[in-house]
């Protein structure tokens, strides 16, 4: 799913492709995508942008009389642009917005359908899409303890809350948990303040500094491989792959589609954390520490 400095990439791309330009066809290709019916695409046209903004992990354009099209891209959704009136890119196609500096084409890979398009006028009708996340970047370090220790969850649970934080996910929580030297099972009930000011140092600090790594690299082109898996990454998408501060090969928990990436070294005490699918079948097998893991890999003589 595009995160924080992923959608400020499209923002970042979108405003001078977008800001003022008049929507000349709205072409909904997928019925599923529109989850609204108090607004017609077609009352759009003729309509001109007005604002690139976001909500969270929505992408929100607005238009004239304040008339909203708000985009989630949710885990497989993208955006990509083409040439005026450029054909929708086959089955991935969801529905196409076409200016007179080009087409807007929303896609999705994979067949679970999870990107939604909701069209309002008001904007009091964009309050129901705000999750009410804390803007991390933005934040006192008051204000970012008091709302991840109002529930006591696992850090990486608590991160990955869009009602506690604001545009992070699951891939740059692995950074800056890495960053900031902590476990994401930790609970945030037990985090010492030293360690809860260090996530939140290397909170602000990773989603900043990935923001304007990724609009750097991209320049003044259109982003084509928006992904959560970026080389410069420290843990996340690494997995086994050495550490890039200490060396040791970096582990993971999978569940359900997810799987969290970490240095034990770094953030664990060199302590494993069981990988629910493998615990249940190693058991009591389970290997505890870095070395118990490379005796249960090697061979036996």
């Amino acid at each position: 799913m595009p995160e924080l400095p992923d959608i400020r990439l499209y923002l970042h791309a979108l405003a001078p492709r977008l800001q003022d330009a008049v929507l000349e066809e709205f072409r909904i290709l997928r019925p599923f995508f529109l989850r609204s019916v108090a607004v017609s695409p077609e009352t759009l046209l003729g309509r001109a942008v007005t604002s690139i903004d976001r909500l969270g992990k929505r992408v929100v354009l607005g238009f004239t009389d304040q008339y909203f099209a708000v985009i989630h891209l949710m885990v497989a959704g993208r955006f990509r642009w083409g040439t005026r009136g450029s054909k929708p890119p086959g089955k991935m196609g969801l529905a196409s917005l076409t200016f007179a500096t080009g087409t807007l084409h929303v896609t999705e890979a994979g067949t679970k359908r999870r990107a939604s398009l909701h069209l309002v006028h008001g904007r009091d009708q964009l309050a129901p899409f705000a999750r009410g996340g804390l803007d991390v970047e933005r934040s006192t370090f008051a204000e970012f303890d008091e709302t991840m220790r109002r529930e006591n969850h696992t850090l990486k649970r608590a991160l990955t809350d869009p009602r506690l934080l604001d545009g992070v996910g699951n891939a740059y929580s692995d950074e800056l948990l890495h960053r900031a030297r902590l476990s994401p099972l930790a609970l945030t009930s037990r985090l010492k303040d030293d360690e809860m000011e260090r996530l939140w140092v290397a909170a602000k600090s990773t989603l900043a500094e990935w923001s304007a790594r990724l609009i750097a690299e991209t320049g003044e082109r259109f982003p084509e491989k928006v992904t959560a898996f970026r080389p410069g990454m420290a843990v996340h998408g690494r997995y086994s792959l050495p550490c890039p501060v200490c060396g040791t090969p970096v582990q993971r928990i999978r569940y359900a589609e997810n799987e969290t990436n970490y240095c034990p070294t770094c953030q664990t005490g060199g302590r494993l954390l069981a990988d629910r699918a493998l615990s249940r079948l190693l058991r009591e097998d389970w290997p505890r520490s870095l070395e118990e893991l490379d005796e249960l890999r090697s061979p036996k003589a």
